[in-house]
């Protein structure tokens, strides 16, 4: 089914991230980088030196070949283990661990990867979100489409506890939080508004975490 999706799907540069991003981040390794065109965007600005992008699909591999400095192809889980030597200061998790059929022991792989004091940055969709609650306890609906929340390559659903829990069952602190759905601009802005904030969990789209390694090398 991925094959089905449009080139933006592989091409979108999650500026979202910024806020939860650290000054500097020497090296970086991201998950599902797709055409790499986030890992690109970091390097530009400074904050990178270094990139290494994962991706599952060929074709999205090498186009990030021409913008990343180095692309492994092929599932997360086995291309983790070329990398079992290296340490990063930076890694990103964007929308990628509901895809995977257990991102629970992807994560502890991952934080064997993550230098002391590094940090992890997850984007994970929101299935406490209206656009699915409410169809479901109205309707008993709970239908899957080609991208968002209920996209069809999805495996695993998380809320925001369950987002945090995914950090720190692997010994991450989770330092830094944001959301997307809730901003100024965003489609439920105004009902989040309007509602004082009471019912934000069921307008966010998307949680987006930081979590920190100790700063020892001790691993959990």
């Amino acid at each position: 089914m991925y094959e089905d999706k449009q080139a933006a799907y592989f091409n979108f540069v999650r500026r979202d991230i910024e806020a939860l991003l650290p000054e500097r981040a020497p090296r970086a390794l991201e998950i599902g980088c797709a055409a790499g065109a986030t890992l690109d965007w970091l390097r530009r600005s400074g904050r990178v030196s270094h990139t290494t992008g994962i991706e599952l699909m060929p074709e999205a591999a090498r186009a990030a070949r021409t913008r990343v400095d180095r692309v492994l192809q092929g599932p997360v889980e086995s291309e983790l283990h070329e990398l079992r030597d290296e340490r990063f200061d930076l890694v990103l998790c964007l929308d990628v661990l509901e895809h995977l059929v257990d991102p629970w022991q992807v994560m502890q792989s991952l934080r064997s990867l993550v230098k002391p004091g590094g940090a992890v940055i997850v984007s994970l969709p929101n299935v406490r979100n209206h656009r699915v609650v409410l169809p479901l306890l109205l309707r008993g609906r709970f239908d899957y489409v080609e991208a968002g929340i209920m996209d069809r390559t999805h495996l695993r659903f998380f809320c925001r506890d369950g987002a945090r829990a995914l950090l720190e069952q692997a010994g991450l602190s989770v330092t830094a939080e944001a959301a997307t759905g809730t901003r100024r601009g965003d489609p439920d802005f105004w009902r989040n508004a309007l509602s004082l904030g009471l019912f934000s969990q069921l307008f966010v789209w998307q949680h987006l975490l930081r979590g920190t390694a100790p700063r020892t090398e001790e691993l959990p």
